[in-house]
């Protein structure tokens, strides 16, 4: 008796989790429609006065001033590359342009590198302030004296000439001189070979 109660109930709750699988629904897929055409792109245009590098410069730099003596240099342009142009510095062939990536986006660059749009006209700008540096550097007069020894002026020697050159002088001891010349000798003994054969002449008549 048992088991057969047993056997029910189970098929009770057989049934129940059959029934209660049915009851739920199944899961709605629902698949969205592609758009078949091409979707467009925005792409901004430059408006306004450009500047472009000249095709003959691999690289130009730009800086933060009208000057590339005065001012830093912010940046380079490549060949061909362009910026919007704002202005131009009174009497001075420099061009400001838009730059990004510094502050303020502003930089200049010198007008014969670039060529500028057809028909474009830039109104002057005011040329900024010169920048000073960051400190000035200032000697501590206690580290020069200790670091730099003092030169003391030394008198110079006075200068002596030296002793004249006695330059030697020799004698020719061989030679000494006779109170009788050596012409009137020769003449002399002359007169008394002539005086000779003269002598032998006479005598051999």
């Amino acid at each position: 008796m048992c088991s057969r109660k047993l056997i029910a109930f189970s098929v009770l709750i057989l049934a129940a989790i059959l029934l209660a699988t049915l009851s739920v629904p199944a899961p709605i897929f629902v698949y969205a429609q592609q758009p078949t055409g091409s979707v467009p792109t925005v792409t901004g245009t430059p408006f306004g006065p450009m500047v472009t590098v000249y095709s003959n410069f691999d690289q130009v730099d730009v800086y933060a001033g009208p000057s590339s003596y005065n001012y830093p240099a912010v940046g380079v342009m490549l060949s061909g590359e362009q910026a919007p142009a704002l202005g131009r510095a009174e009497g001075l062939d420099w061009i400001e342009i838009r730059y990004l990536g510094i502050p303020d986006s502003i930089a200049w660059i010198y007008a014969p590198y670039v060529s500028l749009t057809s028909g474009a006209n830039l109104s002057n700008v005011p040329v900024p302030p010169t920048p000073t540096p960051a400190s000035t550097p200032t000697l501590n007069p206690t580290l020069v004296a200790a670091l730099i020894p003092a030169v003391t002026s030394t008198r110079l020697s006075t200068f002596t000439p030296p002793a004249p050159v006695a330059l030697p002088t020799f004698v020719d001891e061989t030679r000494r001189p006779s109170s009788v010349p050596l012409g009137l000798i020769i003449v002399g003994l002359l007169f008394i070979g002539g005086l000779g054969v003269f002598i032998s002449f006479l005598r051999g008549r």
